[in-house]
């Protein structure tokens, strides 16, 4: 059941992105706002991956895996991105659906030390995908005065 509610959780900060990402045009994704940093395209191809890519992690992946996984993944168009990103969530949900309570309260290591039970986990994905939602947000409202004017919570 608690699951459940992390994952609606998921739903919610996914459907809002994706709306975020539905105002935008193809050369939006190339702005930068600040140098050195993620452009609008780079920050969303991070955010489509988390689920995925945090699911091998709660896994204990190596970070050599780790590392082939993110240069695997290349998306560079909006709908590559939100396709990516709803297929990143479907494999977590279905990752998590196949745990038994006893594997959901099982400690993990990350590769570089942090241990949490995979339950703790899911919670540190929910937290990570709101992080960079913020982020996306603020960036555009802040930094290029596009103001997606969209509910951020329920």
């Amino acid at each position: 059941m608690y699951c459940q509610s992390a994952f609606h959780q998921l739903e919610v900060v996914i459907a809002s992105i994706s709306e975020i990402v539905g105002q935008l045009e193809e050369e939006d994704l190339h702005y930068r706002p600040t140098k050195g940093k993620y452009s609008i395209g780079e920050l969303l191809e991070h955010i489509a991956i988390i689920p995925a890519a945090d699911g091998r992690v709660l896994e204990e992946a190596s970070e050599v895996q780790m590392k082939d996984f993110h240069h695997s993944f290349q998306p560079k168009t909006k709908a590559e991105i939100l396709n990516r990103m709803f297929d990143h969530f479907a494999l977590l949900r279905s990752q998590y659906e196949n745990y038994s309570e006893d594997h959901l309260f099982t400690e993990t290591t990350s590769w570089w030390g942090v241990t949490y039970t995979r339950f703790e986990w899911l919670l540190q994905i929910v937290a990570h995908m709101y992080h960079h939602r913020g982020q996306l947000h603020a960036m555009l409202v802040h930094t290029y005065n596009k103001d997606p004017e969209i509910l951020l919570f329920e």
